[in-house]
């Protein structure tokens, strides 16, 4: 382990603990018994079933209960293929980006949906455009922003059940956000009406965002593209021409990275 690790693993052993776990269940490429990863790690057993458990109960560990080993569940599995995904994507996308704020004259930026949050993997600023808190590497609540709720849209009823399971698990932002699992699916279905999401000051105040998944060949959403700018700045004719711009690129990003042709997109009113 490197010195920068051993630090995390010091300031929070728990969570050190529980990659030690999977790092050791990558390296050994078969199921082991509880018994061999703490023997391995130095572990006390009872922690070890602990961590073991709670990596179970969130799917990065699976339990072979005839075998009575532990190998990495399917989550493990979904983080390596999101990091995989990635890669090309912000390589191809950043082109993308670039058309998208000379269409606009405007911020544009794409997100990936990280859990409940969107994780920011690409910012091209607009000249003169504003600063904004959206930058490359930075996770805020899915649910307060446009590239948020453009993403969980797109997903279906049980998956967003599974990632919002009550309402205590909704975030809220001097007074913005749905509070209750109502709200939420209201939100949602009023994305999938228009094909946009939009999101008005509930990040910084006075700046707009527009956003638009983008879907693999099983439309499930890998990212979402969007717009930000000052609200004073855009009057209706130019919104409209903002979020068909966004709609198009998001679905020029379907295609180059899925062969995934879109019907074509009513211009917006």
């Amino acid at each position: 382990m490197t010195k920068a690790g051993t630090r995390a693993s010091n300031s929070a052993p728990a969570a050190g603990h529980a990659l030690d776990v999977l790092e050791l269940l990558a390296r050994r490429g078969e199921p082991l018994p509880a018994a061999t990863v703490a023997r391995e790690l130095g572990l006390p057993r009872s922690s070890t079933y602990h961590l073991l458990a709670v990596l179970r109960e969130r799917g990065y560990v699976s339990h072979l209960e005839g075998e009575r080993r532990y190998g990495l569940g399917v989550a493990a599995y979904e983080l390596g293929s999101a990091y995989q995904r990635q890669a090309p994507l912000q390589r191809i996308a950043r082109s993308t980006l670039d058309k998208l704020v000379d269409a606009t004259g405007h911020n544009a930026h794409l997100a990936v949906l990280h859990g409940r949050d969107v994780l920011y993997v690409i910012e091209q600023r607009a000249p003169k455009g504003p600063v904004l808190v959206s930058d490359v590497g930075v996770r805020l609540p899915a649910t307060l922003t446009a590239t948020g709720l453009a993403l969980l849209a797109s997903l279906s009823a049980g998956q967003i059940r599974a990632l919002f399971p009550h309402a205590d698990t909704l975030v809220q932002r001097d007074g913005h956000g749905p509070v209750t699992m109502s709200q939420l699916r209201s939100l949602l279905q009023a994305v999938r009406q228009r094909g946009y999401a939009v999101e008005d000051g509930h990040i910084t105040s006075g700046l707009k965002s527009v956003a638009v998944a983008v879907l693999d060949h099983s439309d499930h959403p890998v990212a979402s593209v969007a717009v930000t700018f000052r609200s004073e700045l855009v009057d209706d004719a130019t919104f409209g021409q903002i979020v068909n711009a966004v709609g198009h690129a998001a679905d020029d990003l379907s295609v180059r990275l899925h062969g995934q042709t879109r019907p074509p997109r009513r211009p917006a009113p």
